[in-house]
């Protein structure tokens, strides 16, 4: 059955200039069900020839593009927006086969795709400049923005179907086109959007798609074609990058890692906590704004330790297309061996296993499945420092309200905090204090809702998504100085 729908739902081509494209210079790659271990689909992927395609094809577009009339822009984002409402069921079934996202949570990636274009669309008509007061009569100043030209989307493999809204719906919106890389561990969610997005009646070369290898990303950041570059990823590669585009002092979006503290105080919610613990099953921890650093109150923690390791014991691990599914695997072979190992070393090192720390066996040995891990250590602890990117949350206890903002900031990253008390002034006091880009309380998410800025600090990134701000990464303002008379 899943090999079946992989051959009719997982695209096996590139999308430039308004074509599809069934071979290229970078060769083929071999995806992987991570479910199940075995080859899916065989697809090209982007090399040299085939970047320096697409940016041609964006940079033939964009002149026509970005005078295009903003409500018309606004009016074909908002289709292409209708159109992936329609085809939710398709593209979550995509999502289950390329990343092993439960069928029954894939729906909210394409559904993020959407939420986030149809506010980017909503700017369309809103951006303008300013009369700004020059102080001699003869003389009138103002501002105009302007589009940016051809964005460089380099999209990570974890929601790449809703990157395409957070990362390429203000570029859009803004008047500009984009080249979008995204990995060719999930490229299929992004291609059916791809296609969309030109029977919504985008011109062809604004939307290209380029599943590649690193060797395509680093290509595309170096193409003197190429106007900005925004990156989802990891801190390392994300340095890369940025060290590439200074070369031509090309700007970066940066949305990086994360080591989100998740802080509960005595008079919390402890259920609302537990939930919040749970994300570690929403795909598989995989997630950079995931909380994985769970610091609780000690006058709460046994209760709320106790709460959460009864909740996973209830999870389902299984078939991604299974409706009763809860927790899928991770994303390939290496991840499983890198999040085992850490794993392991963090045992080795005195970490207390208080759930999960096994790969699963049985009938889902052939997947990259692996429990969902407690682990009881102290915030110095490697595994409480470092992303794993994978189901283990690391439980740290504190004893009082300095205490525990003290070690929520003793982190290197910067992308996401939680916090959860019964006491508004707590909450407002521990908001101002956490060093993170993004801070939600009694269960709020970041990112949230897409007119909601979103974005990280220190070893996390800059830049940011969402909102006005969103779209303003993606324009120029230009002065205009006028002699009157």
């Amino acid at each position: 059955m899943a090999v079946d729908l992989a051959q009719d739902l997982l695209p096996n081509y590139l999308i430039f200039g308004g074509e599809r494209v069934a071979s290229s210079s970078g060769g083929t790659f071999d995806h992987v069900n991570p479910a199940t271990g075995k080859v899916q689909q065989t697809l090209p992927v982007a090399g040299a020839a085939e970047v320096d395609a697409a940016v041609a094809a964006a940079r033939a577009a964009f002149p026509a593009w970005r005078r295009w009339a903003p409500t018309e822009r606004r009016r074909v984002l908002f289709r292409l927006a209708e159109l992936i409402r329609q085809h939710n069921e398709d593209l979550a079934t995509v999502v289950s086969l390329e990343i092993g996202l439960p069928i029954t949570q894939a729906p909210r990636l394409a559904a993020t795709a959407a939420r986030w274009l149809e506010e980017a669309a909503g700017w369309t008509d809103k951006l303008y400049g300013d009369v700004v007061p020059y102080g001699v009569g003869d003389e009138f100043a103002y501002t105009a923005l302007e589009p940016m030209g051809v964005i460089g989307v380099i999209a990570t493999w974890n929601g790449s179907s809703g990157a395409f809204g957070m990362a390429a719906g203000p570029a859009l919106a803004a008047g500009c086109c984009v080249v979008m890389k995204p990995s060719e561990l999930a490229p299929f969610g992004m291609l059916h959007i791809g296609q969309l997005a030109l029977e919504a009646g985008i011109p062809p070369g604004v939307v290209n798609i380029l599943p590649g290898r690193p060797e395509a990303g680093e290509r595309l950041v170096r193409h003197p074609g190429v106007d900005k570059i925004t990156f989802t990823g990891s801190p390392a590669t994300g340095k890369r990058i940025a060290a590439a585009s200074a070369e031509s002092l090309k700007p970066c979006l940066m949305e990086l890692g994360g080591k989100s503290p998740a802080i509960v105080f005595g008079d919390a919610d402890l259920d609302a906590a537990a939930a919040r613990a749970m994300s570690i099953t929403f795909n598989s921890g995989q997630i950079c704004t995931f909380g994985s650093r769970l610091l609780v109150q000690a006058s709460v923690y046994d209760q709320l330790v106790e709460r959460i390791v009864a909740n996973l014991a209830t999870v389902k691990q299984g078939d991604p297309l299974d409706p009763e599914t809860v927790m899928g695997p991770v994303i390939n072979q290496s991840s499983c061996d890198r999040i085992l190992g850490m794993i392991e070393q963090a045992r080795n090192a005195g970490a207390d296993v208080l759930a999960g720390g096994r790969r699963r066996d049985g009938t889902l040995a052939d997947g990259f499945f692996i429990e969902p891990t407690v682990l009881a250590v102290d915030n110095d602890a490697e595994i409480a420092r470092t992303e794993v990117f994978g189901p283990v949350v690391s439980v740290i206890r504190f004893e009082d309200d300095e205490e525990a903002v003290a070690l929520a900031n003793d982190t290197e990253y910067g992308l996401a905090a939680y916090a959860f008390t019964r006491d508004l002034t707590k909450a407002i006091w521990i908001a101002d204090r956490l060093d993170a880009g993004a801070v939600g309380i009694n269960g709020g998410t970041a990112p949230g809702h897409p007119n909601v800025p979103f974005g990280g600090r220190k070893q996390s990134g800059y830049g940011k998504q969402g909102g006005r701000d969103g779209v303003m990464e993606f324009v120029h303002t230009k002065s205009v100085q006028i002699k009157l008379g």
